[in-house]
């Protein structure tokens, strides 16, 4: 039975962060539709605010994105609240507005962040005493990637990406995040990976101790040279331009180049923040890529900032 303290009269403010996929192992079709993944999650500090506020219905509204996002109850953030609601028995309809930074459709699993975010702040503004662990409960029914949106860090995700385990990460990352023109749908990236296979299996992507012992030992070119994604030959496939923007990034002087999750975003590993800016600057000069975000990780996950 959820405990209740207080309940937060006025609006809450969360701030979450989007991830990219340091490592991502995809396993052969099921015959339940889904895949097998390993991945290493990483948060980085591009992020969304959502603001939470008692409404007489539920809405969601989004600024500093395009209309691609999902609205009323396709939104992932508004579909978190309902549940939440559902599970606890508690909370009335809310007005949810968020202001995006985290591409839409990137491959940095910006709507499960809307919806951790909305989890944790209705959670706040209900006055529910949830633990993480409960709330990441319902989170992993939303999507693969909302847990790990409320915990933030750098982890280990298994199962459908959803089943975490912490990793210590020995020092700061800095990217560079190439954003495309349009995005890119994930069952598609899946179904052409599929496709894909059943003709010539694409070369796969080495077991994840790679990615740990990079990670472990604090080196940013070990982790650069171990970033590796099966889905990047598939959003590829779906985006050939993507290939110019690695190969633009790389001969700017990043460390490695991945394309997060199933794209179209390409996170470009650089060795300090002066070497960032400087891949940045020449990276958005090139004409591979719509614009280009400076970021680092590994940064927290979902939390109340007001």
């Amino acid at each position: 039975m959820t405990r209740r303290s207080s309940q937060t009269p006025g609006p809450v403010r969360v701030r979450v962060p989007g991830k990219i996929n340091l490592h991502l192992s995809v396993g052969d079709l099921r015959a339940d539709g889904y895949h097998d993944l390993v991945t290493v999650f990483h948060a980085v500090d591009l992020v969304d605010e959502l603001t939470i506020s008692p409404a007489e219905r539920h809405t969601v509204s989004t600024e500093g994105a395009s209309a691609a996002v999902p609205t009323g109850g396709k939104n992932l953030a508004g579909a978190a609240a309902r549940l939440l609601a559902k599970r606890t028995k508690a909370g009335g309809p809310v007005a949810i507005q968020i202001s995006k930074q985290i591409p839409v459709a990137g491959g940095m699993a910006g709507g499960s962040a809307d919806a951790a975010g909305a989890l944790l702040g209705c959670a706040a503004l209900w006055g529910l005493e949830l633990t993480r662990d409960q709330l990441s409960e319902i989170a992993a029914e939303l999507g693969s990637d909302v847990p790990f949106a409320l915990a933030g860090g750098t982890a280990v995700g298994t199962g459908r990406g959803e089943r975490l385990s912490p990793v210590l990460a020995r020092t700061p990352l800095h990217w560079v995040l190439a954003l495309a023109d349009g995005g890119l749908s994930t069952p598609a990236v899946f179904a052409e990976l599929d496709r894909l296979r059943s003709h010539a299996d694409p070369p796969r992507v080495a077991g994840v101790q790679d990615m740990l012992t990079a990670l472990s030992s604090g080196d940013p070119a070990q982790v650069g040279a171990a970033l590796g994604n099966d889905l990047q030959a598939a959003a590829i496939s779906l985006q050939p331009g993507l290939r110019r923007t690695l190969r633009a990034g790389l001969a700017a002087g990043a460390l490695g180049g991945v394309v997060s999750g199933s794209g179209p975003t390409v996170a470009l590993l650089c060795a300090d923040p002066a070497a960032a800016a400087e891949v940045a600057a020449e990276l958005a000069g090139s004409g591979t890529c719509r614009s280009v975000r400076v970021a680092s990780g590994p940064a927290p996950g979902a939390r109340v900032i007001g």
